[in-house]
């Protein structure tokens, strides 16, 4: 994975975090579910990337590198 794409996945988990943590104390629940997504666009994100790196690593291993 990209160092660059997984900073900006963990910068949008840290958010939503936060927007979750706040809507959660002050009873804002459009907040909380924002906060969630967030969480949860970071996450499938990540796994996209993961996927890409490992389909990388099969092209590197069929080709002999």
């Amino acid at each position: 994975m990209r160092s660059k794409d997984k900073a900006l996945n963990r910068v949008q988990d840290l958010k939503g975090k936060a927007k979750e943590s706040v809507g959660s104390a002050t009873g804002n629940e459009d907040l909380r579910n924002k906060g969630k997504t967030d969480q949860s666009k970071a996450a499938l994100k990540g796994a996209g990337e993961k996927v890409k790196d490992a389909a990388s690593h099969v092209k590197d291993a069929v080709k002999g590198r």
